[in-house]
């Protein structure tokens, strides 16, 4: 069993606490499992949060699974197309280019892309159109099986982006902390993957192209490779991967933020990176202490 680090009294959650207040967060939850250390650590970790873009990981998950048990090809192409149905009434919905990670794919409506392409600029771009051609092939319910038969609670995909309709019915998706510490665990562990599918899913969130929360937490220094995945809507901010030392076992991290109302990113990222901070640092001392 890993040792879980007390609540009371511990200087990490003073620091994490007080990080919250200073942003004036409405909720910050956090969720560690160290494997140097075998170290778990964990603040309000089983909080469900919107989900935002970090339930892209449980489509890229679900689209490995398809293509582990055969439903799929990673080389199968899809038809790229601007135009979707809602999972609440079945109407009518387009997504907007300019709201979007990767306004590039827009320029393929009407042509093809395979589905390992649509995977990567679902992560790497955090594009919400390929989010959504994956989402209506694949099926929310088959996400949501794949889910439950690898024991992934705590991640909760209904709908696609930008479904207002589901989105006026209260149709949300949603993570906890915890959740996405368990799958991160459970995909580097191969416990829910194959070892060739767990590669490729992690290759892609290696080339994650925002990272200005949980990178920028640690310092260059470091030459710290981080697999992660961010999400971000206009009362959330959140931040969830694994993190990679030379010469030391990685870490899993995730943090998610939740504010009272609208507020500008590059403040929330702050808030993110220093959290991921205080953790880098809490686990560099936690280290030299061990081995001394």
């Amino acid at each position: 069993m890993p040792a879980t680090l007390p609540a009371k009294n511990f200087p990490l959650l003073d620091q994490i606490r007080e990080i919250g207040r200073q942003a004036r967060v409405s909720a910050l939850a956090v969720a560690l499992y160290d494997y140097a250390l075998d170290l778990r650590f964990s603040v309000q970790a089983s909080r469900v949060f919107h989900a935002a873009s970090t339930i892209k990981l449980a489509i890229l998950f679900a689209l490995y699974r398809a293509a582990e048990t055969e439903r799929v090809r990673l080389t199968d192409r899809l038809h790229v197309r601007n135009r979707f149905r809602s999972q609440a009434d079945g109407s009518t919905f387009f997504l907007q280019a300019d709201r979007d990670g990767d306004p590039d794919l827009y320029k393929r409506v009407g042509r093809t892309a395979t589905l390992q392409e649509l995977a990567e600029t679902m992560i790497v771009r955090s594009s919400n159109l390929a989010t959504n051609l994956l989402l209506d092939h694949l099926e929310v319910p088959f996400v949501t099986e794949m889910l439950a038969a690898a024991g992934l609670e705590g991640l909760r995909c209904v709908r696609g982006v930008e479904d207002e309709a589901a989105f006026a019915r209260g149709m949300n998706n949603s993570v906890t902390a915890d959740g996405l510490l368990e799958f991160f665990r459970r995909v580097h562990e191969s416990r829910a993957l194959g070892a060739e599918n767990r590669d490729r899913l992690f290759d892609i969130l290696f080339q994650q192209r925002f990272n200005a929360m949980l990178p920028a937490g640690i310092p260059d220094s470091a030459k710290a490779r981080v697999a992660h995945k961010t999400g971000e809507i206009s009362t959330v901010t959140h931040d969830a991967g694994m993190v990679f030392l030379p010469g030391r076992a990685p870490y899993a991290l995730v943090i998610l933020t939740e504010y009272p109302s609208a507020g500008t990113g590059g403040a929330r990222n702050k808030t993110v990176a220093a959290v991921s901070a205080a953790v880098y640092e809490f686990l560099q001392a936690a280290g030299s202490a061990a081995t001394s």
